[in-house]
């Protein structure tokens, strides 16, 4: 089975899921929003990911992470809140997978999920970085902050 129809076909177990465990991570912002949005958020977000997983095509999921950064931002939603959400999400379909699909299908399944949310989040933490601190911020170079990646 491929994950895009997988997730599909888990949706609402995956939603549940995750609107439990970010509802135990007790987040002032999200705790305010009510069950009910918080579900819609995280199924705006699975639904982009399953797409994403479909046409392996990046661009809708860092438009929509570009976007919540912005309404996060004016919100008065602190970065780590809104990280929280994509990582609670990406952790209920990492153990979905290794629970359900056949071992020989997980590798893949979990490099897409990865690089589906990590771009997200990627572009999220970007856009908000720039604009709190009202610059643009094209890349984040980790690499600076430790050492022993000179020769990276």
């Amino acid at each position: 089975m491929d994950i895009h129809s997988f997730l599909q076909e888990s949706r609402q177990e995956i939603l549940t899921e995750a609107v439990a465990s970010l509802k135990r991570a007790r987040l002032e912002h999200y705790e305010k929003a009510g069950t009910s949005q918080l579900r819609q958020r995280l199924d705006d977000l699975l639904s982009l990911t399953i797409s994403a997983a479909a046409e392996r095509n990046l661009a809708p999921m860092v438009a929509h992470a570009n976007a919540v950064a912005m309404e996060r931002f004016e919100g008065g939603f602190d970065l780590a809140e809104v990280q929280t959400a994509f990582n609670v999400l990406e952790e209920v379909v990492w153990l979905r997978i290794l629970n359900n699909l056949p071992s020989a299908d997980q590798a893949e399944a979990l490099g897409l999920i990865g690089t589906i949310l990590g771009a997200g989040k990627d572009a999220l933490a970007r856009r908000y970085v720039s604009l709190a601190t009202q610059t643009h911020v094209p890349s984040l170079d980790l690499k600076a902050l430790f050492s022993g990646t000179e020769g990276c």
